[in-house]
């Protein structure tokens, strides 16, 4: 009986500590569960482990900017941002992230290593590379180079994302939520509405197809 009682108490003891242990914990609402959890078991359904998400309605979070994350990340929580899939999958995810746990999740997707997809329009690449280094300007259009933001390896800086590599579908989708919407109203939203106000479909296709297959 004594056994019996020991083993009993082991058991609860167990199921105890694996209950309560954060490091395999997919409780978004639970503060003590890193940022690092979070990114792997939870976030990882639908951007994968690294950061390399397959399904281009999920953006590629590998090597983004640390900066653009976290702010990204509190448009979310604070509903700021209104994109459909964003606040669809976003708004219920990050409503309870702590700070301490945006910083953790920025840090660790920025230091993931991000694979570009292969080429699917290389006949629009090549106007692509030419919005993306000079922009347009004909006459009657001004439009400046995404590089001046984004950077020459389309990296980006601070604020400004890393677009290399990203899913062509994701960033057509995103520069004509920018042209069509208010549903990106943030600074950086503002200004990309400026920015492919002038901007062709073709020509947004054509950017997209470029920069999906920078390293």
């Amino acid at each position: 009986m004594k056994k019996m009682t020991l083993i009993l108490s082991l058991a609860l003891a167990a199921t105890a500590t694996g209950c309560s242990n954060v490091e395999h914990s997919r409780d978004v609402a639970n503060p003590a569960v890193s940022g690092k959890v979070l990114a792997q078991q939870v976030c990882s359904m639908c951007h994968g482990v690294t950061g390399n998400s397959v399904n281009p309605t999920f953006p590629k979070l590998a090597g983004q900017q640390k900066d653009y994350l976290t702010d990204q990340l509190k448009f979310f929580r604070k509903h700021n941002r209104s994109d459909p899939a964003g606040s669809e999958y976003m708004w219920g995810i990050s409503r309870h992230l702590t700070n301490d746990q945006i910083a953790q999740l920025a840090d660790y997707y920025a230091a993931q290593t991000r694979i570009p997809d292969p080429s699917v329009n290389p006949s629009l690449e090549e106007l692509g590379k030419q919005i993306f280094t000079h922009g347009v300007n004909d006459g009657a259009r001004t439009v400046p180079a995404c590089e001046t933001c984004h950077g020459t390896d389309a990296h980006g800086r601070g604020s400004f994302p890393f677009i290399a590599g990203q899913h062509e579908d994701y960033i057509l989708k995103q520069l004509n939520i920018f042209k069509e919407t208010e549903e990106r109203d943030e600074k950086l939203g503002q200004m990309m509405k400026n920015e492919t106000h002038d901007l062709s479909s073709e020509e947004m296709k054509a950017a997209a197809a470029y920069i999906a297959t920078m390293p």
